[in-house]
C-alpha cells in the first residue's frame, strides 16, 4: 500500500455510523543509550493492549526483514569497522524507508496504535550532532524517507550519559557498534535530545529517566492519555 491509499483508507475508516472512530496514532522513544525507551515501550504496549487496543510495536533500525539486515549490519557485523558517518547515515534511512511503507503506515490506516522504538529524530540527534553531519541533508532524507509522517507524540527518557551507557553495557556481554563510542559522544546525545524537546514541546516530552520503573511509567501515561481520547481510544 502506498501513503496515498494508507491516508485514503484511513480518512474512510472515520466515517462510522455516529461514533468516533479511532485514528491511528504513531508514539516514539527516543534517548541515547540504555535510558530505558525500549522497557517503557513494552510496558506501553501491554497497558495499552490490556485496555483494547490495537497495538502495532517496531524498532529502529529492522522491524521488517530487510530492515533486520541492516541493523546486524550497523550495529554487529565485522564489516561495519570503519564505516563512515555518511554510509550509517544512509543505512539507517533505508532500513526507516522500509519500515514505514511496510508496516507504520498501513498500520495506522486500520487506526491501530504504533509504537516505535527510535525514529527520525534518533537521525537528527545521532548523526546531525553526534556525528556532526549537514542537519539541513538530514530534514530533507527523513521527509523524503518518512513520506513527512511525523510522530503524533515521541518521549524523549532523560538519563545522565555515563548512568545510561554503564546500564547499557550491563545488559548485553558484548556491547554493539552504537554504544563503544567515546563518553563525549553521547553527551552530545543527551544535549541533542533536550534541547529538540525544548524546540518543540507540544510533540516532544522530556520524560526523567532517573526514577522506578512504575514512575517512569506513570509520567509517559500522564501525557499520554489526553491524547489518545482525542484520537478515538479509551485509555482507561
Amino acid at each position: 500500500m502506498d501513503a496515498a491509499s494508507a491516508w485514503h483508507f484511513c480518512g474512510m475508516a472515520l466515517k462510522t455510523r455516529g461514533k468516533v472512530a479511532r485514528r491511528g496514532f504513531f508514539i516514539t522513544f527516543e534517548g541515547s543509550e540504555g535510558c530505558g525507551k525500549t522497557t517503557q515501550l513494552q510496558r506501553l504496549a501491554r497497558r495499552l493492549t490490556r485496555a483494547g487496543s490495537a497495538v502495532l510495536t517496531v524498532r529502529e533500525p529492522g522491524g521488517t526483514a530487510l530492515g533486520d539486515r541492516i541493523r546486524h549490519l550497523l550495529k554487529f557485523s565485522r564489516a561495519n569497522h570503519r564505516m563512515s558517518a555518511e554510509a550509517e547515515l544512509l543505512l539507517f534511512a533505508a532500513s526507516r524507508a522500509q519500515l514505514v511503507r511496510e508496516k507504520i503506515l498501513p498500520a495506522l490506516a486500520r487506526g491501530r496504535i504504533v509504537l516505535c522504538d527510535r525514529f527520525a529524530d534518533s537521525t537528527r540527534v545521532y548523526q546531525g550532532i553526534g556525528r556532526g553531519l549537514d542537519r539541513s541533508l538530514i530534514r530533507r532524507l527523513n521527509r523524503f524517507v518518512t513520506d513527512g509522517r511525523q510522530p503524533d507524540l515521541t518521549f524523549v527518557l532523560d538519563l545522565p550519559a555515563r548512568r545510561g551507557l554503564r546500564r547499557a553495557r550491563t545488559k548485553t556481554r558484548r556491547p554493539d557498534r552504537m554504544e563503544s563510542q567515546r563518553a563525549s559522544f553521547y553527551e552530545a546525545v543527551r544535549r541533542g535530545f533536550r534541547a529538540l524537546a525544548r524546540s518543540e514541546p507540544r510533540r516532544v516530552r522530556l520524560v526523567d529517566g532517573s526514577g522506578t520503573l512504575h514512575q517512569v511509567s506513570q509520567a509517559i501515561w500522564k501525557h499520554l492519555q489526553p491524547l489518545l481520547r482525542g484520537k478515538g481510544h479509551d485509555p482507561d
